[in-house]
């Protein structure tokens, strides 16, 4: 499985923003790669052996076939939605959480569905790879702080406010002087989000690494589906805070985006999302 591809699929199940910001063009050959509906991706964390590799590929094999056919056509209308929205030029607050709703939906009933197959996987891993799992939690939350923590806050928004501008270029084409300084702004409405972020990101782990100390338990399943796809219960209260806020912001950074498109940006945007969604309806798994 490749973790750059499956970095790349992941943000498309989130929110309306997946849209912009989606950096993938090879998703059929992206989508191949399952593990990306599990949250942070374990395994980016697990080393597995060979056996155990074998076993999750033919997995997936039928996971990724429960998934084309049963939740890909309700994504295809989801974009149908999406571009309505863009070419009707009603890109609004109300529309975008209904968006974020269904998409949330969507990753619960992935979620619910391979929990079985996460779970006996998990079973089969021995200490040693538990242990290097843990290894590689602290070494990700480490890596994370220095990068987006550790550096002067006025350092964290202004790349904060260039990551978002590199991402919505290619959706938007060149932004105007008036649209990059509402990014600036909102990069800097964010503060210090990157510390809830990190912080929330690192309790999951920790609650996760204590769960598989319980993995030959009984009820390790039923507490790994909660974890997977319950994951609000599970946030801190400061990231529970900063969340809602994050979000709403980033709503009120796409309307006021879309308000301040031109035309041309417009028929950019959904020329853009019309190849995404004819790269998902062309896929081999829909048509067989």
């Amino acid at each position: 499985m490749s973790a750059r591809l499956s970095r790349c699929l992941r943000p498309f199940l989130l929110v309306f923003t997946s849209l912009l910001l989606l950096s993938c063009t090879r998703l059929d050959l992206a989508y191949r790669n399952l593990d990306v509906l599990v949250p942070w991706s374990l395994g980016d964390y697990l080393d597995m052996n060979r056996q155990q590799k074998n076993w999750l590929n033919e997995r997936l094999k039928e996971e990724l076939s429960w998934h084309c056919k049963t939740q890909l056509p309700g994504y295809l209308a989801w974009l149908d939605n999406i571009r309505q929205m863009v070419t009707s030029n009603q890109v609004t607050d109300q529309q975008l959480q209904q968006r974020t709703v269904e998409a949330r939906a969507a990753i619960a009933r992935v979620a619910e569905q391979i929990t079985p197959s996460a779970a006996q996987l998990l079973r089969g891993m021995d200490d040693q790879q538990v242990r290097e799992m843990r290894e590689n939690f602290a070494k990700d939350i480490e890596e994370r702080q220095a990068k987006y923590v550790k550096t002067p806050l006025s350092q964290q928004i202004a790349e904060r406010g260039e990551r978002m501008e590199k991402r919505l270029s290619p959706w938007f084409g060149g932004l105007s002087p008036q649209q990059k300084a509402r990014v600036a702004s909102w990069s800097a409405q964010l503060g210090e989000q990157n510390r809830a972020w990190i912080a929330n990101r690192a309790h999951w782990q920790a609650q996760f690494s204590n769960l598989m100390d319980q993995r030959h338990s009984d009820n390790f399943e039923p507490r790994l589906g909660e974890l997977l796809k319950d994951r609000e219960r599970f946030w801190t209260p400061e990231y529970r805070v900063a969340f809602a806020n994050t979000e709403e912001q980033l709503r009120s950074l796409l309307v006021d985006l879309m308000a301040q498109s031109s035309e041309q940006q417009r028929q950019q945007l959904d020329q853009r999302l019309g190849k995404v969604r004819k790269d998902f309806s062309e896929l081999k798994c829909l048509k067989s």
